[in-house]
């Protein structure tokens, strides 16, 4: 049975230096998730401001073209009447002559509104690129402190992982269920802990219960917490043989 109790204190020491260096890391890593999303959403509305700009110039500039060739047919059509011979060609070049004065009215409004709106769209364009670049910015000061933390901490980390690998193999499978049942069901993580005067966790246990935990012969829960508690030497030798 001691030699349970040490493999689960042992998985617990490393489970618990695992946890400590993910700490480190914080919230950094959801954090650089989301500023990663709102530069696509900062990256999409430039890129579509942008693709705008570039459709209202190419529409302006085809309007312009528009308004002066139907300019020119108005004139070559009111030069015509001057020489027809009838009222229905009369009629006929007035009515070319009106469809083409539309065409130039409704191209000179939808000017007016491609004008209007280009000046709108280059403060916009302006507030999408400096917001852009404040995401950016931010999202490189975020991934260089998670770089720095990731370097103090990554070698650690995967030395632990293997470690705990060799000693979750070695636990039996009624143990090492109890455990990962404790563990995610606690806030903390901490399935076992460690005997300190006479309490575990803060918390006084009974006199007959300190010493079952003394004796090392069997697993002992904690009645308050449920958590597994062993005795302060199981956790020194854990320190001792797992400590990187």
């Amino acid at each position: 049975m001691k030699e349970i109790l040490q493999q689960l204190a042992n998985l617990q020491y490393i489970d618990s230096r695992i946890d400590e260096l993910k700490q480190l890391r914080g919230d950094l890593p959801e954090e650089i998730l989301d500023i990663e999303t709102d530069i696509a959403r900062g990256e999409a509305r430039l890129a579509k401001l942008e693709q705008e700009e570039k459709d209202l110039t190419v529409e302006y500039d085809n309007l312009l073209l528009e308004i002066k060739s139907s300019e020119e047919k108005v004139k070559k059509y009111e030069d015509q009447q001057l020489s027809v011979r009838n009222n229905r060609e009369y009629d006929a070049l007035t009515k070319e002559i009106e469809a083409q004065k539309q065409v130039i009215e409704n191209s000179q409004k939808r000017v007016a509104e491609i004008e209007k709106r280009k000046e709108e769209i280059g403060p916009e364009l302006e507030d999408a690129k400096t917001s852009l670049e404040e995401v950016q910015a931010l999202h490189e000061d975020k991934k260089s402190s998670l770089d720095k933390v990731m370097q103090s901490t990554e070698d650690e980390e995967e030395l632990l992982v293997k470690k705990r690998k060799e000693v979750e193999k070695d636990i039996d499978e009624r143990y090492m269920r109890n455990y990962k049942r404790l563990r995610n069901g606690l806030n903390n993580g901490i399935a076992v802990v460690a005997m300190d005067r006479g309490a575990a966790f803060g918390m006084a246990l009974p006199p007959q219960t300190q010493v079952e935990v003394r004796r090392m012969n069997k697993i002992i829960f904690d009645e308050n917490s449920g958590r597994i508690v062993v005795d302060q030497s199981f956790f020194d030798k854990a320190k001792e043989q797992l400590s990187i």
